[in-house]
């Protein structure tokens, strides 16, 4: 029997590095999560809460500024960072 890996603790803000970095590609799964809960029109809360595993309720204001600042980082993996990843991932 396999088991499923925890998903990785997310930080309040993710990089804004202009290369890929180890965070990116751990995370590379919350951010295709984000940017499908995007295209579906989903509650930022929602997402918050279900895929970034935060409380909009006890932080509105900090569970939104994390939110936007993965979705802002997930934009940036489907425009320049995916070609980090065809070169081999985040510099070693």
């Amino acid at each position: 029997m396999s088991r499923v890996a925890p998903a990785p603790t997310v930080a309040e803000t993710a990089p804004t590095s202009p290369v890929l970095t180890g965070y990116d590609e751990a995370h590379a799964i919350t951010y295709l999560r984000l940017l499908d809960a995007e295209e579906a029109g989903a509650d930022w809360k929602e997402v918050a809460r279900n895929v970034l595993r935060l409380d909009p309720c006890r932080d509105e204001h900090g569970a939104r500024r994390t939110y936007e600042s993965h979705l802002a980082r997930a934009r940036w993996m489907t425009t320049s960072g995916y070609r980090h990843l065809l070169r081999g991932g985040p510099p070693h």
